[in-house]
């Protein structure tokens, strides 16, 4: 038994608006969404939908987990980053020095993304949405992996990475130390394949820990994982 990877999904003041920038950078067409909030289609092999979830967080440091868009040449790169800036998007120093050849930008919410520089041989094939990449430790990599059915495509160093059997998106962690609760972030809708109660317990058994229910009842049920970031159980639709 295990979960399919929904939606990886943006806490949103805005979903609507949010929504529009994202499919207005990477194409994206809106898909349906039985659960609350806005989604579009990944056109994407791991099968998963961007999701916009309304959220009243606030962003109080980096995000831990952001997109690495890739890139087919140095004219695609920068026809990218214009598009993005042009529907909002902003410049965004997180440390990456003048002369990095990846463009580091945060959406008009404040997520930070990177549009990487082409002839990244990690991310060949992966598609437009590379990467998912992730602050968090090796354990939380494994945890993953085994809750998603993902093997593993990295394991080196503390660092790991997943990749759905199908291709697309790899979901990379980066090893300790990490990065302090921005408040507002990204994170993993999972669809149960059969009942969400057991499946629930079956991602306790692998080490996550129960936050409650979304909706104070029968809905999606919220979790975290070992390194202590949310995420949904949701209901079968």
């Amino acid at each position: 038994m295990s979960s399919r990877l929904f939606a990886i999904s943006f806490d949103a003041h805005q979903p609507e608006r949010l929504a529009r920038f994202w499919s207005g950078v990477l194409g994206l067409e809106r898909a349906g969404d039985p659960y609350d909030g806005v989604a579009l289609l990944s056109a994407n092999d791991a099968g998963y939908r961007v999701g916009f979830r309304p959220s009243r967080a606030r962003k109080a440091a980096q995000n831990r987990l952001h997109f690495d868009l890739t890139s087919s040449c140095r004219e695609d790169q920068q026809e990218t980053v214009a598009r993005a800036l042009g529907l909002g998007a902003q410049h965004a120093d997180v440390g990456q020095g003048p002369d990095a050849p990846h463009v580091v930008l945060a959406d008009p919410e404040g997520n930070e993304f990177c549009v990487l520089e082409p002839g990244n041989g990690f991310l060949a094939g992966c598609g437009s949405l590379g990467a998912l990449a992730c602050d968090g430790s090796q354990a939380v990599g494994y945890f993953w992996s085994e809750a998603l059915g993902w093997p593993l495509v990295w394991d080196q160093d503390e660092e790991t990475a997943v990749q759905s059997p199908n291709g697309g998106t790899k979901i990379t962690w980066g090893g300790p130390p990490r990065m302090p609760d921005p408040g507002k972030d990204l994170h993993f809708d999972l669809a149960p394949e059969d009942d969400q109660q057991a499946e629930v317990e079956r991602l306790l058994s692998l080490g996550a820990r129960r936050l409650g229910s979304a909706h104070g009842g029968d809905g999606p049920v919220l979790l975290a994982d070992p390194d202590g970031n949310e995420f949904r159980v949701l209901t079968r639709r």
